[in-house]
C-alpha cells in the first residue's frame, strides 16, 4: 500500500478502508506507562476575549516512501473565495454551502442519569456497527490532505492506555501526528547545551510504526522554556541569546532530520491585537529574533540535506483581523529579507460561543495561501491545532444534560466549517485536531464549564473503550463537502 505522503504527492484518490475503534486485548509492546508530569494543555497568557486561547501549563523502521515523497495538495473540490475586506466585528458561524448530497440524520442514545443523550456519528467512530466505513484519514487523502491528531505521548496517561492507543494507531483514523508537548525546549534542552531526546525519540518512533506523518512543534514559543533561558545566571545580551536560539535549532533540527515533515519554527509571536509579544526573545532582540530563527532552521535544512517545510504558527488569526494581518505582514517580511518560509499554521482553538464561519475560514486562509515565500512558492496553510469545546459542567467521562443534541449539532457544524474550508482551498495541506479524547483534553482545566470538545470520550473512563462522537461525522463530511444533518 502506498505510504501516506505518496498519496498526497500524487493527489491520489484512497481507497475506503475497514476502521472501527478497535478493542484490543493487549495493547502494543511500545505503549509504556508514563510519567505524568506533562500537561496536555497549552501556555496562557492568551487572552481569553475569543474562544481561541490557550492555558499555561503546556506542557522504526522508517518507510523509504515517506522520508522521499514530498507533497502537493490536489485540486480542491470547489473554488476558494476572495480575499475580504477587515471585518469590524467577529467573522458570523453559521455555515454558508448547500449540502451537495442528502444529509443523514443520525440517531442519539438513550439519557444518562444526568440527562445527557450522546448524538452518534453516522460514518464511523463506533466500536462495531461501521465496520466498512470510510475513516477521517481515508476521506482527507480523498482529497489531498491529511488528517491527524496531537497526543501528548509520553506525558499524560494516553501513552499507556490500550484503547487510546488502539484508535491513535489505527492510520485509517489519523495519518499525521503531532507531539503535544514532547519536542519543547524545556523536555529537549533543559540544560544549555544539554540534550534530552528519549521521550520525543519514542514519540516519532510510535508515529512510524504506521507511517504517519509528523508535524513537529516547536522550536521557538515564549513559554514551556527552561530555567537557564527564563533565568539566567548571566543576563543575556542579543548575541548570547540569538546563539543559544541557532544552536538550538540546529541540533533539534539534525537530531530529527526528515521524521519532521513540518517544523512550527516560531509559535505565537503577537498578541490578539497583532503587536508583538512581549516575551523574553522580544525584550533581548526585537522582533529580529524571527528571522533569526528562521535564518537558522533554513541554514540547517541545507546542512543536513533536509526536506522538512519550515511554518509560522499562532491562534486567533483564522478569520481576516488585526492579529491575522499581523502573521501576513511577518511571511511578507521574511520573504523581502530572503529567509524562505513554507507555511503558516492556523491553531484553531474555537468554542460554540466564537467559530469563524466556512466563507471567513475560505477567505483568510485564501489570504496566506496568495503570499509568496523567498522560493517564489505560495504560502501553504495547515489547521493544527482543531479543537471545539461547549458548555459543560460534567466531567470528562460524564458529560452533563448541557450538551444537548442541539449543541452537539453545532459543534458538529462548526467542525465541518473548518475542515471544508481546508478541503476547498488550494494550498492547505491537512487538518489537525489537538488530541482526540476528552480523557486527556486540555480544555476543562484551561476553561472551567467547558468541554466535550474533542471526537472521542471514554465513559468508562481512562483505559475504556472509547465512544465516537457525532462531531466525526463534520470531519467526514466536510472532506467530502457534504453538509452533515442534525442530531436530536
Amino acid at each position: 500500500m502506498p505510504s501516506v505522503r505518496s498519496i498526497l504527492a500524487l493527489g491520489l484518490l484512497a481507497m475506503p478502508a475497514v476502521l472501527a475503534t478497535p478493542v484490543p486485548a493487549n495493547s502494543k509492546s511500545t505503549s509504556t506507562s508514563h510519567s505524568t508530569s506533562h500537561s496536555t494543555s497549552h501556555s496562557t497568557s492568551h487572552s481569553t476575549s475569543h474562544s481561541t486561547s490557550h492555558s499555561t501549563s503546556h506542557s522504526t523502521s522508517k518507510s523509504t516512501s515517506k522520508k522521499s515523497s514530498t507533497k502537493a495538495t490536489s485540486t480542491p473540490k470547489s473554488t476558494p473565495t476572495t480575499v475580504a475586506s477587515s471585518p469590524t466585528s467577529s467573522p458570523v458561524t453559521s455555515p454558508t454551502s448547500a449540502p451537495s448530497t442528502t444529509p443523514v440524520v443520525s440517531s442519539t442514545t438513550s439519557p444518562t442519569s444526568s440527562g445527557f443523550k450522546l448524538a452518534t456519528p453516522t460514518k464511523t467512530g463506533t466500536t462495531s456497527a461501521l465496520a466498512s466505513a470510510t475513516g477521517m484519514a481515508d476521506a482527507a487523502e480523498a482529497v489531498g490532505r491529511y488528517f491527524g491528531t496531537a497526543a501528548d505521548i509520553p506525558g499524560t496517561g494516553a501513552g499507556s492506555d490500550p484503547y487510546y492507543l488502539a484508535v491513535f494507531n489505527n492510520s485509517h483514523n489519523f495519518d499525521q501526528v503531532t507531539p503535544a508537548n514532547i519536542m519543547k525546549w524545556v523536555y529537549l534542552e533543559p540544560q544549555q547545551n544539554v540534550f534530552d531526546f528519549s521521550g520525543a525519540d519514542q514519540f516519532v518512533a510510535l508515529a512510524e510504526e504506521t507511517d504517519k506523518i509528523i508535524r513537529c512543534h516547536n522550536l521557538n514559543w515564549y513559554n514551556q522554556l527552561p530555567t537557564w533561558i527564563t533565568n539566567p545566571t548571566t543576563p543575556w545580551t542579543n548575541d548570547t541569546l540569538m546563539a543559544a536560539l541557532v544552536n538550538h535549532i540546529d541540533v533539534v533540527m539534525k537530531h530529527f532530520g526528515d521524521s519532521c515533515y513540518h517544523w512550527d519554527v516560531v509559535n505565537e509571536a503577537f498578541n490578539d491585537d497583532g503587536t508583538w509579544r512581549d516575551d523574553i526573545w522580544y525584550q533581548t532582540s526585537g522582533p529580529s529574533y524571527i528571522s533569526v530563527a528562521f535564518r537558522a532552521a533554513n541554514a540547517a535544512k541545507a546542512k543536513y540535506g533536509l526536506k522538512t517545510k519550515l511554518y509560522y504558527n499562532d491562534y486567533n488569526i483564522e478569520y481576516l483581523y488585526p492579529k491575522s494581518y499581523a502573521a501576513q505582514a511577518l511571511v511578507a517580511n521574511l520573504t523581502a529579507e530572503g529567509i524562505n518560509i513554507d507555511g503558516v499554521g492556523l491553531q484553531s482553538h474555537f468554542s460554540s460561543s466564537f467559530t469563524p464561519g466556512l466563507a471567513s475560514q475560505q477567505s483568510n486562509m485564501a489570504a496566506f495561501t496568495a503570499l509568496k515565500n523567498a522560493n517564489g512558492a505560495n504560502i501553504e496553510v495547515a489547521v493544527t491545532e482543531l479543537d471545539v469545546r461547549v458548555p459543560d459542567t460534567g466531567s470528562l467521562y460524564a458529560p452533563s444534560a448541557d450538551v444537548t443534541p442541539a449543541v452537539q449539532s453545532q459543534q458538529v457544524m462548526f467542525y465541518w466549517d473548518t475542515v471544508n474550508a481546508c478541503a476547498t482551498t488550494t494550498g492547505c495541506v491537512g487538518v489537525t485536531v489537538w488530541d482526540f479524547d476528552d480523557t486527556y483534553s486540555w480544555i476543562p482545566g484551561t476553561f472551567p464549564g467547558t468541554g466535550f470538545g474533542d471526537l472521542y470520550y471514554q465513559p468508562g473512563g481512562a483505559n475504556t473503550p472509547l465512544v465516537g462522537k457525532a462531531a466525526i461525522d463534520g470531519i467526514i463530511d466536510g472532506f467530502q463537502n457534504v453538509v452533515p444533518g442534525t442530531y436530536t
